[in-house]
């Protein structure tokens, strides 16, 4: 797991949380998976920048938002 997926995982988490989301409602408004999301989250998971895209839509935020630490 390399520092970014963490810190990419991390920051969904937050503005997820924020937003009042379950990893189920992200994973719905993304058209993404549950333990897709919960992977990302975990920083298990190398995203792609189209789901990069897709979360970020779902969150309401730009896709360079969850870039940032």
């Amino acid at each position: 797991m390399s520092d970014i997926q963490e810190k990419v995982g991390k920051k969904v988490k937050e503005i997820r949380k924020q937003k009042g989301f379950s990893q189920e409602e992200l994973a719905f408004r993304s058209g993404l998976h549950r333990t897709y999301i919960s992977d990302i989250e975990r920083g298990n998971r190398n995203v792609s920048v189209k789901n990069i895209e897709k979360i970020a839509r779902a969150l309401g935020v730009k896709p360079s938002g969850l870039l940032e630490t």
